[in-house]
């Protein structure tokens, strides 16, 4: 089976793996990682510092703390509710780049093609009295960007504009539709007036895609790709069979080698950290979270001390392997199992082309994202709602990233135990072929 797979299994994985677009999307979503852990901290110290003492009735401290529960605010307003404006910059930059092309102007294209088509909030107009004097303020018609398609809501419209553009961008800039300045030009410069033409024929592309859109359908752009694209999506997304088949092909990747989740990292990113920060959302407007699973949930359950559960492996190596060398791996590779680091046990054991360890590599993992999601969807334990840095100790970030739910916290544990007894009859398997092989030799 191993060999069959190697042959036509791994040749599609790896060819989907370097495939540019698919890395500049992953590249952008990677970029962003500081702002949205920025934004992530922002809500888990408001859970400390407001929900929690206010479900207690600690309403002094909660007074006491309005100045940093303000900043927090303030960092999650400029951080994961602009994600998609900060999303799109990143994209153009990293295609821009993929094709050889100056990044940054391809950054302030996408940007601007994104913003060109962002829909503008309208309203009454300023109530005047007779003599021009302004009795109440209104709406504008121009200026007042509808602000909930600059978070997770406009992150797929934000890879799809951020996405044409740039690509109109590359290409009218491959065909030499530039300006071309003289060697005696400053080179920022030259390179300014080079992507004049490129970048106009984009934003003006886009700004014609977004006015007709609105004509002929009555809804912008965004609420176009958001309604009839990205909800689907992610509906999609929640079914159980979903998460089962994201998961076990992860696996099944770091299986042969490959890294499972960075080459999956455009849709998992796409669809799932989009989930989450929509539950972000909700659960800072005081809102029920509506997503079962987000990118959070697999970190918190399915990912424990790295892809395949490895921190389990490593508990059950210590207490029953009678395999030297398996000991001596699992030693080294369990204080950094306990921050998700998997390297060590994966490459060192080897788990690579292990057919020993397949079956629990691939399979553990996509039995405990079951039982996650049937406890979430029950309501168990309370969904995720915020990023939590990924280097988190396996249970304390189930408890974080669901904003405080104990239950989260007691069900990583069940879910390790249960990892550990499905790793237990393989890891004395191995120690059986090791004692075999060394009867062998003898």
């Amino acid at each position: 089976m191993t060999s069959w797979m190697e042959k036509h299994f791994l040749p599609v994985a790896v060819k989907i793996g370097s495939e540019k677009h698919l890395i500049a999307i992953r590249d952008a979503f990677v970029a962003i990682m500081p702002i949205t852990m920025a934004g992530a901290i922002a809500t888990l110290l408001n859970v400390l510092l407001r929900d929690f003492p206010t479900e207690w009735g600690m309403t002094e401290f909660v007074s006491s703390m309005s100045h940093i529960i303000s900043i927090n605010g303030n960092v999650w307003w400029g951080s994961l509710a602009m994600i998609s404006l900060l999303f799109v910059f990143c994209l153009g930059y990293n295609l821009a780049r993929a094709y050889n092309v100056n990044p940054i102007p391809g950054a302030i294209i996408a940007f601007s093609s994104l913003m060109a088509q962002m829909p503008q909030v309208s309203g009454p107009a300023n109530v005047m009295s007779a003599d021009g004097e302004i009795l109440a303020e209104g709406f504008q018609a121009w200026g007042n960007i509808n602000f909930s398609f600059t978070s997770a809501t406009g992150l797929f419209t934000a890879l799809l504009v951020g996405f044409i553009s740039t690509m109109i961008y590359i290409l009218f800039t491959k065909l030499n539709w530039t300006i071309k300045m003289p060697d005696s030009v400053p080179p920022a410069v030259a390179v300014a007036f080079s992507a004049i033409i490129p970048g106009t024929i984009a934003v003006y592309t886009i700004s014609a895609i977004g006015h007709f859109s609105t004509v002929f359908t009555g809804m912008s752009l965004s609420a176009l790709i958001s309604t009839y694209i990205q909800t689907p999506f992610l509906a999609l997304s929640q079914g159980l069979p979903a998460v089962l088949i994201m998961t076990f092909t992860v696996q099944l990747l770091w299986f042969f080698g490959l890294h499972g989740a960075n080459i999956l990292l455009p849709v998992i990113d796409g669809i799932y950290l989009t989930a989450l920060n929509e539950n972000n959302a909700a659960y800072i407007a005081g809102e029920i979270p509506q997503y079962i699973w987000t990118r959070a949930s697999f970190d918190g359950y399915v990912w424990m001390g790295g892809a395949g559960i490895t921190i389990a492996l490593i508990i059950a190596i210590l207490l029953f392997s009678k395999k030297e060398e398996e000991r001596i791996v699992a030693k080294l590779a369990a204080p950094m199992g306990l921050f998700n680091i998997n390297e060590p046990i994966v490459f060192g054991i080897p788990l690579v082309l292990n057919p020993i360890y397949l079956i629990p590599f691939t399979l553990v993992p996509t039995l405990i994202a079951a039982i996650s999601y049937i406890a979430t969807a029950t309501g168990i334990v309370g969904p995720t709602i915020t990023s939590v840095p990924w280097v988190m100790p396996p249970v304390l970030y189930a408890f974080l990233a669901t904003g405080g739910d104990f239950m989260a916290a007691l069900l990583s544990i069940v879910n390790l135990a249960i990892s550990v007894a499905c790793y237990v009859p393989f890891v004395l398997m191995s120690s059986r072929v090791s004692l075999k092989d060394d009867q062998l030799t003898k």
